[in-house]
């Protein structure tokens, strides 16, 4: 049995839910190869009273024929092909009858539900029926779905105005590793990495448990990235398209808006994105962004103002594959061993200083632990000028309950990082111009998140907090 990485929490909610005095409906949501599928098989092997998966992309008849292959597996034979989803999850409560009338815990494993819902089928009104006319009315089932397609589990499951409304006793998404994950992960595969190379492979992979295995620890990290991408093979070329196509039915419109997000280094508005598309900025394209705000594929930051406005939010790409891919895989043609030939040249460089400050805004809780502020309710945000030329941005910003507020500046270095005269200026006109148009009355702290520290100096001394590679590998 393989370790499980990471998943405290999670591991928690499920072992509560099996030892729970009542019946659970447990929901599980996330990304393609996130690894929920992983943490349910670990969790529960050779417990399961029933499972299945749906078949990605295939058709109607495909899914009963899962249905009828996955009820033979587990001795429950069936006299014929169900017409329909009620029709299937019957015969599935009329197979569990017996084994749950003799109060043994029954653990029903449905993976990939929205995939089940080929050609309309409503697979969810079945899932209602079978919940709430019969499962829900014992004491001893735990009755788990999950699906990659979280757009399609919020609406038709979670946020159901229909027969699942207000059902699920346990909502559970999914989220993609930590760094601290993701190096325990690669130690966990005997991976001799230093935490530089860590971040180097958190920023083309994500916290993605699949992708992660996909390294090959007998290969540097460049000849890992140039196999994957750039070799004749080029395996992760092809997982952007069925990423899309795994979790969207028209894929096309959000690979769009992750293209057009990619473009901008600060991110977009709403009302920005809708001109880049040349679309409507109308409920359409909300939906869209909510989409991929679900599947941790985009980011949505409140934008402070003295009267903050929902629609001047910014949203930007979170998911570092899809960052790597726009910004190095989506061409016409790709050079083989391209990482090779340009590693540590201005345009991957300057990539990596960008990823970094994402790197950071997707570990705010390590970031506020390194500077002591766990236990002070915080707001955190970024912030966009609109009387500055350029705009001036801060991309995190801490504001603090103990009325400071925390102006994060991000660098990316191998080394120490020098601050001089005219970064110091540039950094101090940001803080000038966010505490002038916003009105806030905090006091402001200039942070440095850095890799390897700040190299002191005379400006060194003039910030008033600083934040590490290493204290972002924090629990």
């Amino acid at each position: 049995m393989e370790t499980i990485i990471g998943r405290e929490a999670e591991i928690k909610r499920l072992t509560i839910a099996v030892k729970s005095p009542r019946s659970e409906f447990v929901a599980l949501y996330g990304r393609r190869r996130v690894g929920k599928t992983f943490l349910i098989n670990q969790m529960f092997r050779n417990q399961f009273a029933f499972k299945m998966t749906g078949v990605i992309e295939g058709t109607l008849k495909d899914q009963f024929v899962a249905f009828a292959d996955a009820m033979s597996d587990y001795g429950y034979g069936i006299a014929e092909m169900p017409k329909d989803w009620m029709s299937a999850f019957i015969l599935l409560k009329n197979a569990l009858k017996q084994k749950v009338n003799s109060g043994e815990r029954c653990i029903i494993f449905i993976d990939e539900l929205p995939a089940m819902d080929a050609e309309g089928s409503n697979v969810a009104s079945a899932v209602g029926y079978f919940w709430n006319n019969w499962a829900s009315q014992f004491d001893n089932i735990v009755f788990i779905i999950c699906g990659s397609a979280t757009s399609w589990m919020i609406t038709n499951v979670i946020d159901s105005k229909g027969g699942l409304h207000d059902r699920i006793t346990v909502e559970m998404p999914i989220h993609p590793f930590t760094l601290k994950e993701t190096e325990s992960y690669l130690e966990s595969q005997r991976f001799i990495w230093n935490r530089q190379i860590i971040l180097q492979t958190y920023m083309i992979f994500g916290g993605i448990p699949y992708y992660l295995s996909l390294l090959d620890r007998e290969e540097s990290l460049v000849q890992n990235i140039d196999r994957l991408f750039f070799s004749q093979d080029m395996q992760m070329r092809r997982e952007f398209r069925r990423l899309f196509n795994t979790l969207y039915k028209n894929p096309d419109r959000y690979i769009d808006v992750i293209k057009a997000l990619s473009k901008s280094r600060k991110g977009l508005t709403r009302e920005e994105i809708a001109k880049e598309l040349k679309c409507a900025n109308n409920g359409h394209l909300g939906k869209q962004l909510e989409d991929l705000v679900f599947c941790d594929l985009i980011r949505k930051n409140v934008v402070r103002e003295k009267n903050i406005k929902r629609k001047d939010s910014i949203y930007q790409v979170c998911d570092f594959f899809s960052l790597f891919y726009m910004a190095f895989i989506d061409k016409a043609e790709v050079e083989l061993q391209y990482w090779a030939h340009h590693i540590n040249t201005p345009e991957i460089n300057s990539w990596m200083g960008l990823t970094y400050e994402r790197v950071c805004m997707a570990h705010i809780p390590q970031i506020k632990h390194a500077l002591h502020i766990d236990t002070i309710s915080t707001l955190s945000y970024s912030w966009r000028s609109k009387m500055t030329t350029p705009a001036a941005q801060i991309d995190i910003i801490i504001e603090r309950a103990d009325k400071v507020v925390n102006i994060c500046e991000v660098k990316y270095s191998q080394d120490e990082y020098n601050l001089n005269k005219e970064e110091y200026d540039i950094i101090c006109k940001r803080k000038n111009a966010f505490i002038q148009e916003t009105g806030l009355r905090h006091t402001p702290w200039i942070t440095m998140i850095t890799t390897e520290g700040v190299a002191q100096g005379k400006y060194s001394e003039m910030i008033q907090s600083q934040v590490r590679l290493d204290e972002l590998f924090e629990i």
